[in-house]
């Protein structure tokens, strides 16, 4: 049995979506006055009480979709139901019942399953005594709730737990496995329209999210979970990226704060291309922000079948990309059809290839040694009638890997020697295809007494952490330049 799902349905603007993020406590769905913001099914795993259990938004029931997506939303919202094992059917309080309400209700009381009234938008005791007329609509335990006024949240949590299955024996090994980190987490991103959504749905292998030719139908960052030869993947689905100018309303203005932040959670970015256009200034405000955030990162060419039709070939594109977005040259590509599913797996293993890069961490000798011969080959120009001198280089993280140089001076070393010197440790050290974040530090006073063998002060932190290394690498001479 899987952990149980709790679908939120109702009318547009009752408040489904806010009821989702107050009870996760995240900001999980787009809340927006307009309505019909909710088009794909939204999940969030929730633990309350020792047990486990999914709430899934769904879009209103009854809205017509100014995009005429109407029918998509509505399959959403039946595999919604059909799937969940508790129904939570909100109302708004505030304005009673309306005639969209009784449709919703007409069309609940024929599923078997259990149900929750949810009155929503109680904001007070006042509105609470009007729920009454409410009743006709379904026989069953009824909640009265205010989002806005953080009222009765416990309240429906022990309602959702009283009226869920009972549990099964393994539903709490179930429900722990979903809440445990992914071994990988992806973020898909890219302007409209480039194939994001279509490919989620070719690894989901099911209509997880909608598919359109109409720019703009995705609204939120969907999770979907999911395993490929016994690992744990999370494939996060963001929505298209519209120039600042062009944004319609609140609703796409989130849709791009969203794509950043899924940038931000993600162990490696699929910035997606569309094979038949150029690249955009939207996609160069993307790999920005991707680049600032030092994400792993696959150039992922979509509509390939389409691009082989105007005789285009990977050189060329290849070429076109490390001539756009130079200082990602060493980002590997991946050709794909996701309407068809071709290679959509192989992107997933690349993925696994390159975070396997980016968790790696390589001894200090080794990165010493790198760092000597690199020293040796092409030495920092003087400046200021200084001599640029590194000392001493080691990992000091990972994800991305991070490197820090004790020198004598930082400022000496222009960026141009920077590059040199980051280019040199992705070919030798195995960080071929992933960014390397790079510190100089100037070596301190102790340090420098250290290397005369004066007796040294209280050490930081970081300088015991570095003598340490030190130590255990024998190689690394801390009195004389690298």
């Amino acid at each position: 049995m899987p952990v149980p799902q709790v679908a939120i349905i109702g009318r547009p603007n009752v408040g489904k979506s806010s009821i989702l993020n107050w009870l996760a406590h995240k900001f999980v769905s787009v809340v927006d006055p307009t309505p019909g913001v909710t088009r794909d099914r939204v999940s969030y795993l929730m633990f309350e009480g020792d047990r486990y259990f999914e709430l899934i938004d769904t879009g209103g029931i009854g809205i017509v979709d100014r995009d005429d997506l109407s029918e998509d939303v509505e399959r959403q919202i039946q595999i919604g139901i059909d799937r969940a094992d508790l129904i939570l059917f909100v109302v708004d309080g505030k304005e009673g019942p309306m005639p969209l309400d009784q449709i919703v209700a007409d069309r609940l009381r024929r599923i078997d399953k259990p149900k929750l009234l949810v009155v929503n938008k109680c904001d007070s005791p006042k509105t609470e005594d009007n729920i009454a007329e409410f009743y006709r609509l379904m026989n069953g335990p009824t909640v009265t709730t205010s989002v806005i006024g953080n009222r009765n949240r416990d309240e429906l949590v022990e309602a959702i737990l009283q009226n869920l299955p009972a549990a099964a024996e393994h539903e709490a090994k179930d429900g722990a496995s979903l809440a445990s980190d992914p071994e990988l987490k992806f973020a898909i991103v890219g302007r409209r329209n480039v194939g994001k959504s279509t490919f989620i749905n070719a690894l989901a292998e099911e209509e997880r999210v909608i598919v359109s030719e109409i720019p703009g139908t995705t609204r939120d960052s969907i999770d979907v979970r999911f395993e490929i030869d016994g690992l744990r993947l999370l494939a996060i689905d963001t929505p298209g990226v519209r120039k600042k100018k062009s944004l319609a309303n609140d609703v796409e203005f989130y849709g791009m704060v969203r794509a950043q932040k899924s940038i931000r959670r993600a162990d490696v970015v699929f910035m997606f291309f569309d094979a038949t256009e150029t690249v955009s200034r939207v996609d160069k405000q993307l790999v920005d922000e991707i680049v600032s955030q030092y994400k792993p990162v696959i150039f992922v060419i979509n509509k390939w079948d389409l691009a082989k039709e105007e005789h285009m070939d990977m050189e060329r594109w290849g070429e076109y990309l490390g001539n756009q977005f130079a200082s990602l040259r060493f980002a590997p590509m991946a050709f794909l059809t996701a309407k068809t599913g071709k290679n959509v797996h192989k992107l997933v293993n690349l993925a696994q290839s390159i975070f396997k890069q980016a968790r790696t961490r390589v001894s200090t000798g080794e990165i010493n040694r790198v760092v000597r011969a690199a020293v040796y080959r092409n030495r920092p120009p003087v400046r200021r009638n200084q001599t640029p001198k590194v000392y001493f280089a080691t990992q000091v993280a990972t994800e991305p890997p991070t490197i820090v140089l004790k020198c004598n001076n930082p400022t000496l070393f222009d960026n141009s020697w920077q590059r040199y010197l980051l280019g040199v440790m992705r070919e030798e050290l195995p960080f071929h295809e992933v960014p390397i974040k790079l510190y100089l530090r100037q070596r301190e006073q102790s340090e420098e007494r250290r290397s005369s063998g004066e007796r040294d002060v209280e050490p930081t932190p970081l300088q015991r952490g570095v003598a340490r290394e030190a130590a255990e690498e024998e190689e690394v001479d801390w009195g004389d330049e690298v």
